[in-house]
């Protein structure tokens, strides 16, 4: 029976490849399946002849082959079968394998436990209460009369180390694909995080973008109020200055007028001029600006609640 369930281990142990046992290290595929990997780099070499070898100068860029039992095509990067994973279950197993198989029969045969208390009995029963090896008087006459027995070689068959390495090798592969799915969910988790933040900064350029248009509108009213009154006030200066010239003309004319020492040609200019005068004092000029005009303190504007709501922006809920 223990001659079987090595038997059944070492098809286990095999290499698809070369048909021997795996020679370390080891490698997992990422269909789960197991090679040397030597055998791997020798199948990988093959589909990829033009690939550089590991000790080359060059720069690899990786290559691609097909399980030999699945058919499963593995992509390798720039690394190569070097790149893939180690099984070190595999190789532990391999290790124990060995050792337990170095060990001749006819010794492990040979080794007989002899009871403690019996010293010339053989260990050749296992009490199942106490879950300890025992001898048979002690289940007679000993302290394991009260308690159940069984033979020894039936428990042996159920506890043996073999059957048990046996079912971590045929687990390997569970654990080695939840592994993968794992590995998956932080690049999806990375892919996602990535996809986010851009989103997060195309939705942000879009509030700087509308900022900005609002700003250059209000700029440009806050341009237009300052044309318009500049130009109103400097129309002002353009009449009031008109008026001063025509007014010193007349106060020219009117000074030489008086310096006339003849008196018939005074009082023969001096009539007009004094209607001028008179008319230039009656000229209506434009109104002057209301107090505070050159002001433009109404055109502030208030950010307090849109600071506050740029401020508030957060996640949306349940998204």
């Amino acid at each position: 029976a223990e001659a079987r369930s090595m038997e059944s281990l070492e098809k286990q142990l095999i290499c698809p490849i070369c048909l021997e046992m795996f020679t370390k290290p080891v490698v997992i595929l990422p269909c789960q399946h197991n090679l040397c990997r030597k055998c791997a780099n020798d199948v990988f070499q093959a589909s990829n002849p033009l690939w550089q070898s590991r000790g080359s100068s060059a720069v690899p860029s990786g290559g691609r082959f097909r399980c030999p039992s699945c058919r499963h095509e593995v992509v390798l990067d720039r690394h190569g079968v070097y790149g893939l994973q180690r099984n070190l279950l595999v190789e532990n197993i391999i290790d124990i394998y060995k050792q337990e198989s170095a060990r001749p029969l006819h010794a492990k045969a040979e080794q007989q436990l002899m009871c403690e208390e019996h010293e010339d009995e053989r260990i050749n029963i296992y009490c199942l209460r106490c879950e300890v090896p025992t001898c048979s008087l002690c289940k007679v006459f000993g302290a394991h009369k009260d308690c159940e027995v069984a033979p020894l070689p039936a428990v042996y068959q159920r506890q043996k180390l073999s059957d048990g390495i046996a079912m971590l090798v045929a687990g390997n592969d569970r654990v080695q694909a939840i592994i993968t799915q794992l590995e998956a969910i932080c690049s999806s988790i990375e892919e996602s995080g990535r996809r986010q933040k851009q989103q997060l900064a195309q939705s942000f350029e879009a509030l700087y973008a509308v900022l900005e248009e609002r700003k250059q509108e209000l700029l440009g009213a806050v341009g237009r109020e300052q044309a318009a009154r500049e130009q109103r006030v400097r129309g002002l200066i353009r009449q009031y200055g008109d008026h001063l010239e025509a007014s010193s003309k007349l106060v020219e004319s009117a000074i030489q007028a008086m310096e006339e020492p003849q008196m018939a040609v005074y009082l023969q200019h001096s009539k007009e001029l004094l209607k001028k005068i008179v008319a230039m004092s009656k000229e209506p000029l434009g109104s002057r600006p209301e107090p505070g005009y050159e002001s433009l303190e109404h055109l502030r504007v208030r950010v307090d609640g849109a600071a506050q709501a740029l401020r508030a922006i957060d996640f949306c809920s349940g998204a």
